[in-house]
């Protein structure tokens, strides 16, 4: 594995920003590769796949719904001992949050594995949004929720949006004189029409 380094300026140019298509991967430090594969795959139904053979260090990769969880071994993360003492589950702390088909599966089949997990709801214009809080071994934060139910909406539209399938956004600078939906609708089924091209299973 080669890393290679270079500075930027201090300062934003003020151009266009970076032409990224998608979330790929968050990467995560864990005590132990096999407990976290266990995790990700039986809990989350994550599939373990190839990583490079060029990597000189213990890890993982795993993936599916679209997305990346790259593990990375660190028996110690902290230089020191560390610590199997459960922390207390904070929804304001550093979280994965996964979009769900029913919450109230979720949270049995929680219970049914032993999981320990709170829950929260937030309400906008008489939308309600379930959350589920529960951590991976290592404590990183993992939220479940149906957080879709709440349409999104731009600030401005200085910086166009990418939908993907089964989000609702409600563009600003709409004047094709179509509502919400229809352009909701539309959008959809553009991005359904390239993941069928881009389909090579």
């Amino acid at each position: 594995m080669r890393t290679e380094s270079e500075e930027a300026g201090s300062s934003r140019s003020g151009g266009e920003a970076l032409p990224l298509l998608s979330l790929n991967h968050v990467s995560l430090l864990c005590r132990s590769v096999w407990e976290s594969i266990r995790f990700y795959e039986e809990v989350l139904g994550f599939a373990n796949i190839k990583r490079p053979s060029s990597f000189d260090f213990n890890g993982a990769w795993l993936y599916n719904y679209g997305i990346g969880i790259h593990l990375i071994e660190n028996p110690s993360p902290d230089g020191g001992e560390t610590s199997n003492e459960q922390r207390p589950i904070n929804p304001k702390d550093n979280h994965i949050s996964f979009q769900c088909t029913d919450v109230g599966v979720v949270k049995r089949r929680l219970e049914e594995m032993g999981m320990r997990y709170i829950t929260a709801v937030v309400e906008e214009a008489g939308v309600k949004v379930d959350q589920i809080f529960f951590h991976d071994p290592d404590g990183y934060m993992i939220e479940i929720c149906n957080c879709d139910n709440i349409p999104i909406m731009p600030l401005s539209s200085s910086c166009p949006l990418k939908p993907r399938i089964g989000s609702s956004i409600i563009h600003s600078n709409n004047t094709s004189g179509k509502c919400g939906s229809e352009l909701m609708e539309m959008e959809m089924m553009e991005s359904l029409s390239m993941d069928i091209m881009n389909f090579s299973f």
